[in-house]
C-alpha cells in the first residue's frame, strides 16, 4: 500500500514570473501562431472582417464561421501609457503598454521594446516579434522601425 508522499512527484513546479494567457477554443489559433512565430487575426469566412481579440462570433456580420488570417505584424502605436509601478508581476518598472494599429487595420494590446518606455510615442511605426519572456512563454512584442523614408524614428 502507497501512502500520499510516495505518489506525489518530488519534481518542483518551476514558478511563472507572469500571469500565463488563458487559452481557449477562440484563442488556441492566436497563441499557436505566435508560439510558430506567425501574427494571425480573426477573419470571418463570411464577410472578411478582421477582428481582435477573438470572438465566438463575427461583430459584423453575426456569423459563426470564423478562421483566421497570418497579417504582416507591421503597424502604429495607437495609444501608450507607461507604468512606474509594477501592477502586475514579472514586469521590470517602469514599462509601457501599447495599443498597436496593425497595418491590415485591428488592434491589438501589447508592449513596444527596444526603447525607453518614454521614448514610445503615438504614431512610432513598430514591427512585431516573437519573444520567450520566460521558459514556455512566447509573447508578441513590438519594435519601432525606420520610417517610410528611411530614417530612424526619433519621436520621444
Amino acid at each position: 500500500m502507497s501512502t500520499q508522499a510516495e505518489k506525489q512527484d518530488p519534481t518542483p513546479v518551476p514558478q511563472r514570473k507572469r500571469s500565463w494567457p488563458a487559452i481557449s477554443e477562440d484563442t488556441e489559433f492566436f497563441w499557436n501562431g505566435v508560439r510558430d512565430g506567425e501574427l494571425r487575426v480573426q477573419q470571418c469566412s463570411e464577410c472578411s472582417a478582421l477582428s481582435h481579440p477573438p470572438k465566438p462570433i463575427c461583430s459584423a456580420c453575426g456569423s459563426f464561421e470564423l478562421g483566421h488570417l497570418a497579417v504582416s505584424g507591421a503597424g502604429t502605436v495607437y495609444s501608450h501609457v507607461t507604468f512606474h509601478k509594477p501592477l502586475s508581476p514579472g514586469f521590470d518598472e517602469p514599462y509601457n503598454v501599447s495599443v498597436i494599429e496593425l497595418a491590415e487595420g485591428v488592434r491589438l494590446v501589447s508592449q513596444v521594446v527596444g526603447v525607453q518606455p518614454g521614448e514610445v510615442a503615438i504614431g512610432m511605426p513598430v514591427e512585431v516579434e516573437f519573444t520567450e519572456v520566460e521558459p514556455g512563454l512566447v509573447l508578441p512584442l513590438f519594435h519601432p522601425v525606420a520610417e517610410a523614408d528611411g530614417k530612424e524614428d526619433s519621436r520621444g
